[in-house]
């Protein structure tokens, strides 16, 4: 387990080091290149490791896990689930929540943009004129990596664990021989190098954390990924190899620079003896193609998580692996990865480029990370405030100050992860906004079941063989297709079965509280079925663990009547008529109830229905 959280955990901050001192040192931020400003430099990398990543991530973030599963949807969870007393916060974590996810979206597009172009520059070291090729060898290891995306990684991935603890070694063994040159930088250790750094240089020192943060890419992804690794796997692996190997890397770079400051044009190659330069870059690109592999599969991941939450449209969720649950695939965010990744390479043309626009999208992650763990802390842990308050300050600090040096970057093309994340916030909150909008239309026109059952028992209709299961948000209304199916074949079931899908917000529901059955009298039967928000809701299968005697869901005998709404939009109270229209085409796309819930193909009838928005 050690082995694979290295493998797709560390993928991203551990190809960090390809471009972060390379980006501090390009002249931007005006650094000298003299003993001071190396020493500081390398002491704000190593203090921000420790802090974030070792103190804030693995040692405390990662015991905030919903039931063994991480990320920003399973923390926006259980920040919903603290603040359920206090509405109005509940609502403002809740949104902050899916803006964080959002910006994790356009993390997702820059990480291998980024990552994969600063593996292949280190050509231009090697073969001289070769320069214009760089971007096209991007775009093409990048399309291919997306391409493979649907075969699924379950093959490949035993891989993954053995070449990251490879790249590891061997960042460590390059640290190693770089600092045994100029041993003097181990001082950086010391985090009054830092503080001199910050006082000597009080302006220079908060923008240069708008470098300094290159060096804490993929800490989000430490927490993501918990669910698939567990939490002391990843914490031990952060301890035993990635920080000892990031550390000494860094450092051995600084000594470099120290000794050959015009190493400053790639410190990370030219720290490799000049016969190791070819095997580094191909090293160097297949770790990239890792990372990239880790964050498109948290975004496949995060994308199913919101799903069951109900934030985003259904999509086809493909399994990859028949052993890996968490090995899945989804076409759409894929190419819609892709097409963002490939117009980044292209328009930015430079890893140098592109770290103008990196970190917007990780500090606000990490910062909203923070807010959403602090209503967790507090409301739902009852931590003692005097032990929490000043942990989290701390945290929210160092958060505030890393996102307040990035800020400016929205101007220097850090816009675009941004945009990209309002765009998807608006989708989310458009989604789940229009869905609340359709139910509080039918239940203007519902009709009370105790009413119906009534009339029924009055006039009872010709009652067929067979169980007719109707799907339904409400519980204690008729669904309209049941309504449109009595109303055009004047038949009922023998048994009727109004069942509603429930998702919760924990990643797994027990089979003993998977569904809930109650009796109505007349053939007419209420079945809740719960899925927690990383299950996949096989209607089918559920119903078959329900055994009741008077129900009988074998598939031969089991009739599934689904309603598909049409949105039409009005000038009515609800939403901006622009919303109403997205919402429209939104619902017009979505995958159909029919495949999301695996219901069998010929027993299915849809009946359609129209919603005023």
């Amino acid at each position: 387990m050690l082995v694979a959280a290295v493998g797709v955990v560390y993928g991203d901050i551990g190809t960090s080091p390809l471009y972060t001192l390379k980006e501090v040192f390009s002249g931007h931020y005006g650094v000298q290149l003299n003993h001071d400003g190396v020493l500081g430099i390398l002491s704000l990398v190593f203090w921000s490791l420790i802090w974030v990543v070792s103190i804030k991530y693995v040692l405390f973030i990662l015991r905030a896990n919903n039931q063994g599963e991480g990320g920003i949807m399973a923390l926006t969870a259980l920040a919903r689930r603290a603040s359920a007393p206090y509405p109005h916060l509940s609502k403002v974590l809740v949104l902050l929540g899916l803006f964080g996810a959002a910006l994790f979206y356009g993390d997702s597009m820059i990480t291998p943009a980024i990552s994969v172009l600063s593996a292949v520059e280190g050509l231009e070291l090697a073969f001289d004129g070769i320069e214009h090729w760089v971007v096209p060898l991007s775009v093409v290891v990048l399309v291919a990596l997306f391409l493979i995306q649907k075969h699924g990684t379950a093959r490949i991935g035993i891989l993954f664990g053995p070449v990251m603890v490879l790249w590891f070694v061997v960042l460590g063994a390059l640290g190693v021989y770089g600092i045994v040159q100029r041993p003097e930088v181990l001082q950086a250790l010391n985090p009054i190098w830092a503080v001199r750094f910050f006082t000597a240089h009080p302006g220079m020192g908060v923008a240069i954390l708008g470098a300094v943060v290159l060096s804490l890419t993929g800490a989000e992804a430490l927490y993501a990924d918990m669910g698939h690794f567990g939490r002391k796997p990843i914490a031990r692996a952060w301890f035993m190899l990635v920080l000892p190997g990031l550390v000494l890397n860094y450092f051995g770079q600084g000594a470099l620079i120290l000794g050959n400051p015009e190493a400053v044009r790639n410190p990370f190659y030219l720290l490799a003896p000049e016969w190791a330069l070819l095997p580094m870059v191909a090293l160097s690109t297949l770790a990239t193609i890792i990372a990239s592999q880790a964050v498109i599969s948290g975004a496949f991941s995060l994308t199913r998580q919101a799903i069951q939450l109900g934030y985003v449209p259904r999509m086809f969720i493909q399994h990859t692996s028949s052993q890996e649950q968490g090995q899945i695939y989804i076409g759409t965010v894929n190419w819609a990865l892709m097409v963002g990744v490939v117009l980044l390479v292209i328009g930015f043309e430079s890893s140098s480029a592109l770290a103008a626009a990196y970190g917007v999208a990780v500090t606000g992650t990490m910062l909203i990370t923070t807010l959403l763990s602090a209503a967790v802390v507090l409301l739902l842990w009852k931590t003692p405030r005097w032990l929490a308050i000043p942990m989290l300050f701390g945290f929210l600090l160092v958060d505030s100050l890393y996102f307040a040096a990035n800020a400016p970057k929205i101007l220097q093309g850090g816009a675009f992860p941004v945009i990209a994340g309002i765009g998807l916030f608006i989708l989310m909150t458009t989604w789940k906004r229009g869905r609340k909008i359709i139910v509080e239309r039918l239940d203007e026109t519902a009709l009370p079941l105790p009413l119906f059952i009534s009339s029924i028992r009055a006039q009872p209709p010709h009652r067929v063989q067979g169980t007719a299961v109707f799907l339904t948000a409400r519980a204690d209304a008729v669904p309209h297709a049941l309504l449109h199916n009595l109303l055009h074949n004047q038949v009922l079931h023998e048994q009727v079965v109004l069942l509603t899908v429930v998702s919760e917000d924990s990643p797994r529901v027990p089979v003993d509280r998977r569904f809930e059955v109650e009796s109505y009298g007349d053939g007419f039967f209420r079945v809740n079925l719960h899925f927690g928000f990383t299950e996949e809701p096989d209607v089918p299968m559920a119903l078959s663990l329900c055994h009741l005697a008077e129900l009988d869901f074998s598939p031969m005998r089991t009739t599934y009547f689904l309603s598909r709404e049409t949105v039409i939009p009005t000038k009515r109270i609800g939403m901006a008529k622009w919303r109403e229209y997205l919402f429209a085409f939104l619902l017009k796309n979505a995958n159909s109830n029919l495949k999301y819930f695996k219901l069998p193909l010929n027993r299915v009838i849809e009946l359609g229905t129209q919603v005023e928005m």
